[in-house]
């Protein structure tokens, strides 16, 4: 197990041939898997990598990953998942659910004529793939989380902690108790994102100084503020293409995924939380949502791990450090070659 605090540096990442590029995002395929077509873009030729994204995400998101992937040697494959993009968004909650998610990416990688592959996630898309490694772990040949740990299931049920510990105005718990939010964010996707993707708004060690109130993500209360904190992440070609994206979309898909928090808890009751999947973890050291302790209780469930700390950054890495994050991906996927 390895634990590295990686600072990086432009120039090196010139010299390695991995700077993210101006090329044009690929086109979708669309193929159909478990049930929905999904939209699928990829590129390159030779071992699979599949790229899945997070909230509020889309295979776009990966825009910087697919080609520096491509150019190493690897075929890389991101699709929108279900209720995303350019991907069917069945209606129902139970639609959502982690085992259905799961099974969309079984299905693409059927689809594709692909037995196993390198997975990576971000956000919920981690979250997808640590269930992915308990459940199905033949199908995995290396796994790459980047920000979300791999938890230890707790005894009781997550949402009564979230609710208990921060309140019906943190955002996890509030998507349990209405479609306020769906609304909220449908009818203006831009200043959602204008809000919500935004890089250096706080440090670690300011937020660890901030009173417990402030702690709390509300993203009902980020939609009402006319500025936030911070830079904005996107330029205004990729702003634009996630607010066009949610805007026929609609945010309801996704939002299902929250809402099945509790019953995913429910279906890991009695499974083994050891994976023994060669891992690598990518953590940014500013990702408030994210703390030390939830990394360290990580360590003992994966028996082989590496872990590299990105600092500065915050949630958003593979977007906010691109460059850093496909020096690392590619560095540690051709150490196995």
């Amino acid at each position: 197990m390895q634990l590295r605090f990686f600072v990086g540096c432009a120039h090196f990442a010139i010299g390695c041939g991995l700077l993210s590029n101006a090329r044009v995002f690929p086109k979708p395929q669309f193929v159909s898997s478990n049930g929905i077509r999904m939209a699928v873009y990829e590129e390159g030729a030779g071992p699979a990598v599949i790229m899945v994204h997070g909230f509020p995400e889309l295979a776009y998101s990966w825009r910087h990953q697919i080609p520096a992937l491509a150019n190493a040697g690897f075929r890389a494959v991101a699709p929108d998942m279900r209720g995303c993009g350019r991907s069917d968004a069945p209606e129902g909650v139970d639609q959502y659910r982690v085992k259905k998610l799961i099974g969309d990416l079984l299905g693409l990688l059927d689809a594709l004529n692909i037995e196993r592959a390198t997975f990576v996630g971000h956000d919920w898309g981690a979250l997808i793939l640590w269930h992915m490694a308990m459940r199905v772990p033949d199908r995995i040949d290396r796994l790459i989380a980047l920000n979300i740990p791999h938890y230890p299931r707790p005894p009781i049920d997550p949402i009564q902690v979230f609710r208990q510990k921060f309140g019906d105005d943190f955002y996890i718990v509030n998507f349990q108790d209405s479609d306020a939010a769906d609304k909220a964010f449908a009818s203006d996707p831009g200043h959602f994102f204008d809000m919500m993707m935004r890089k250096n708004q706080v440090s670690r060690a300011q937020f660890d100084e901030f009173p417990p109130q402030m702690k709390v993500l509300s993203l009902l209360k980020l939609m009402r503020r006319s500025q936030s904190s911070g830079e904005p992440l996107l330029n205004d070609e990729e702003r634009s293409y996630y607010v066009n994206a949610f805007s026929k979309s609609g945010f309801t898909g996704p939002i299902n995924w929250y809402r099945n928090w509790t019953h995913n808890w429910q279906e890991l009751e009695g499974a083994d939380p050891i994976i023994t999947i060669p891992t690598l973890f990518i953590g940014a050291v500013d990702d408030v949502i994210i703390a030390p302790e939830h990394i360290e209780a990580m360590k003992p469930l994966l028996t082989n791990l590496t872990i590299e700390m990105l600092e500065p950054c915050g949630h958003w890495t593979q977007q906010e450090r691109p460059d850093d994050v496909n020096r690392l991906i590619i560095r540690w996927l051709t150490g196995f070659t």
